[in-house]
């Protein structure tokens, strides 16, 4: 051992010699390991993300009715374990904790939901003002810790009271109303306003596999007919908030499926940027273009959705940002089919985070923003949602060590910052989440915080991630 430290200093010794001779000081090695933080642009914004079910509980205090989660939710066998949000981080009562958490990251944005059933708790009507002074409250402690409020508008808890859901065109009417009251009442705190949350999502997995709430398997007829509902529901809202809040930005935070070239060459990059739009078409494709491609259409046949007058130029509405909620690749290649390219399947062995889904594939990232803003050119893109689950367990000394999680969201930003570079519109990013909290389906088996939750006492703890990130908001760059 004495004579392999020997070989090791004298190595060291001689690589210290060998630098000095071609001239590399001490100095400049310092400047190369500062080279390695990839900075952003200035004025980048660095958020984290909740949602009002998944954080807030409190769901029958001051006013507040029932959402088709707090019923999919209590509907045995429908979440991990019987898991509700009825209590969650107590993020209700918590909240000023929440902004000290936030303020310690030096997070310069928050981006929450408002929870519908607390405005109107039957859906429309009589306002609830108990529900309305809680936001207020909120956003009053925000703003008072130099923290900027993005709100989303419908982050998937839809009032029961509201007949037919999603089937029903009169919930977009519904939705609109909702829109204006909430953007007219908060504009003189709030400047950014989402209408809706990942219309895949909400959609998909309420309305075709049943696996989220309200728990249908319908007919493609019908499914697509909700699409539409939603898209509509979007539209509307951006014209109530003009209407209601001028001066406000507006967009919408939708999770595109996301595709990567297999290759990086000419013709898997067109690849991608085709599978990008197809792909997307019942929701992203129709906000950006206001319209359904013929190809859609065609697809569908006597499926597809039915289109009053004027529904498509109402969801064409113009945004101001586009929010995209990235976690997971799809890889395309280019081949000789109809659409010209071909989505390569996953193998076995994928690489993925603590929830299967969440394939791990950072250069997404990158290809998320190159697609979209090839294709569309939106003003603004903010990353509004990238993070993962991890299996994370508290040390005895009170830590926890997520270093899977570093790894992830450190991949994931040094692709975001190759964007940023190559001049890609890109304002901001937000993690998910500030807070380990009710997962959906997964109830509380899957954590996503930078913040370890006990369920228990609801002490919040930061991780080694929350560490991590305090230190890329302080260096506005990858670390």
């Amino acid at each position: 051992m004495q004579e392999m430290s020997r070989r090791q200093f004298g190595k060291t010794v001689a690589a210290t010699a060998a630098l000095a001779n071609v001239g590399i000081s001490q100095k400049s090695l310092g400047q190369a390991a500062e080279s390695r933080n990839l900075k952003f642009p200035g004025g980048f914004v660095w958020g984290c993300a909740t949602a009002a079910y998944q954080i807030e509980g409190a769901v029958k205090e001051d006013g507040r009715k029932p959402s088709i989660w707090d019923v999919f939710a209590h509907t045995p066998g429908k979440t991990h374990d019987g898991d509700t949000g009825d209590i969650a981080d107590n993020s209700y009562h918590l909240f000023k904790e929440d902004t000290r958490l936030l303020k310690d990251l030096g997070a310069g944005a928050y981006r929450i939901s408002i929870s519908w059933p607390r405005i109107f708790p039957d859906g429309r009507g009589q306002p609830n003002p108990l529900g309305l002074d809680h936001y207020k409250r909120v956003l009053d402690e925000l703003l008072a810790n130099g923290i900027t409020p993005y709100v989303t508008l419908f982050h998937w808890d839809l009032p029961v009271a509201l007949a037919g859901g999603w089937q029903s065109r009169d919930t977009a009417k519904a939705f609109a109303d909702y829109a204006g009251y909430v953007s007219r009442e908060l504009s003189d705190r709030v400047q950014y306003f989402m209408t809706v949350n990942e219309f895949d999502s909400f959609t998909n997995l309420g309305y075709k596999t049943g696996k989220f709430a309200p728990g249908l398997m319908l007919s493609a007829a019908d499914v697509n007919q909700v699409r539409h509902n939603a898209l509509l529901a979007h539209g509307l809202g951006v014209e109530a908030i003009r209407a209601s809040a001028s001066g406000t930005q507006v967009g919408l935070a939708e999770n595109p499926t996301a595709f990567v070239p297999v290759i990086e060459d000419e013709k898997n990059i067109e690849a991608a940027r085709r599978a990008t739009r197809e792909e997307n078409v019942a929701f992203l494709t129709a906000v950006l273009e206001g319209k359904y491609t013929e190809g859609y259409l065609e697809r569908e046949g006597k499926n597809a959705p039915q289109v009053a007058a004027g529904d498509m130029q109402t969801i064409g509405s113009p945004i101001d940002f586009l929010g995209l909620n990235v976690y997971a690749p799809f890889y395309v290649r280019a081949d000789d089919s109809q659409t010209g390219y071909a989505i390569v399947p996953r193998q076995v062995s994928y690489p993925h985070m603590a929830s299967p889904w969440i394939a791990v594939g950072p250069e997404v990232m990158y290809w998320a923003v190159r697609n979209v803003c090839e294709l569309w050119r939106p003003a603004a893109i903010y990353i509004t949602e990238n993070g993962c689950s991890a299996d994370d367990v508290m040390t005895a000394d009170g830590r926890i060590e997520d270093t899977d999680r570093v790894m992830y969201l450190r991949n994931h930003l040094t692709h975001l910052h190759r964007a940023a570079a190559e001049g890609y519109p890109v304002k901001g990013y937000f993690v998910w989440s500030l807070l380990d909290n009710f997962e959906w389906a997964d109830g509380y088996s899957k954590r996503f915080g930078i913040h370890y939750v006990d369920f228990k006492t609801e002490k919040r703890t930061a991780k080694l991630s929350a560490e991590w990130y305090r230190e890329a908001i302080r260096r506005n760059a990858v670390v």
